[in-house]
């Protein structure tokens, strides 16, 4: 992990909020007060981090997928840069109710951004410029909306958070549909309704992109691993039924190599037996034609003896 003490102490990770907005679960984290503001424990934020990763690596190399989250400003361009990095999905605007629970209704919406990309859709067919107007404006939304999830089939496996305060409908939902929550926890923020805290300060530039940073990194190693020809893209469940598809395809055309096989063996059979069997006739007409060439030689014979007992008879 490149993620170390000093580090996070250059990027004032350590600094939380004033001691009067602090939450009471969150002083296993705290190490001190300094000027009425709460200092976080930076070792604790190794430890947090240092289960994240472990936990982010086992679910990634089965086949898992993660979505980040930051909607505030301070965190928003990072998430998006470090989700496209490693190839993950991503919400950096506003949150929109029911991502996770009202999935199939997202995905309606989505389905509707991509026809209202397609030039050739029907709904620019005899619409009035007015109506084309308003049919791009709502494209323009959608699309800032749905960005990060435009692609994504199914549920994620997991979450990623940065401001768990900040983002309380997203972590609601996630537990809802008991999906991990990983979450950068300040000082004003429950840390016990996270699956995954990282103890850390959520205000930083710099702390949520070394953060951050080293998760993406993580994803990435974890997807080498996973996929070493370069397939980064997990399977989903239309991908499965096509690679079942290949595999009985291929079966078929084993089995079908075999039949081939197995006609030629029993065409090969059958002209050996034929080729034995006229053999077997063409032995039999020449045993038949002897025996006839012998039978025309003999009748002269018999007849020869015939006439000579007559003759001695007469006489």
């Amino acid at each position: 992990m490149e993620v170390t003490f000093d580090n996070l102490l250059s990027t004032g990770a350590h600094f939380g909020h004033l001691t009067r907005r602090w939450h009471p679960n969150y002083e296993p984290y705290i190490l001190m007060e300094r000027n009425g503001i709460h200092i976080i424990n930076l070792e604790e934020t190794l430890k947090g981090l240092t289960k994240v990763i472990d936990f982010i690596t086992d679910n990634v190399a089965d086949g898992g997928e993660v979505l980040f989250v930051g909607t505030k400003k301070n965190a928003k361009d990072i998430i998006q840069q470090e989700a496209d990095k490693c190839g993950m999905f991503y919400v950096v605007e506003r949150w929109l109710g029911g991502t996770l629970t009202n999935f199939s209704t997202i995905r309606k919406s989505i389905k509707r951004l991509q026809l209202l990309e397609k030039e050739s859709s029907p709904l620019y067919e005899s619409a009035t410029k007015k109506e084309i107007l308003s049919l791009e404006r709502e494209m323009i939304r959608l699309q800032d909306l749905h960005r990060g999830i435009k692609d994504m089939k199914r549920l994620p496996n997991a979450i990623f958070i940065v401001d768990a305060k900040h983002e309380s409908i997203a972590t609601n939902e996630a537990h809802r549909l008991e999906i991990p929550v990983i979450a950068i926890v300040d000082t004003n923020t429950d840390p016990e309704v996270i699956d995954y805290p990282i103890p850390a300060n959520d205000d930083s530039i710099r702390a949520i992109k070394l953060i951050v940073g080293e998760v993406s990194r993580a994803i990435c190693d974890a997807r080498s691993i996973a996929y070493p020809d370069g397939g980064a893209i997990p399977v989903a469940a239309g991908e499965e039924e096509t690679a079942e598809a290949e595999s009985i395809t291929s079966e078929n055309g084993e089995m079908a190599e075999g039949a081939e096989l197995k006609e030629a063996e029993s065409e090969e059979i059958v002209m050996e037996e034929e080729a034995t069997l006229s053999e077997e006739g063409e032995v039999q007409d020449s045993e038949t034609e002897e025996t006839a060439a012998v039978e025309e030689v003999q009748e002269p014979e018999e007849i020869v003896e015939e006439k000579e007992t007559e003759k001695s008879n007469d006489n």
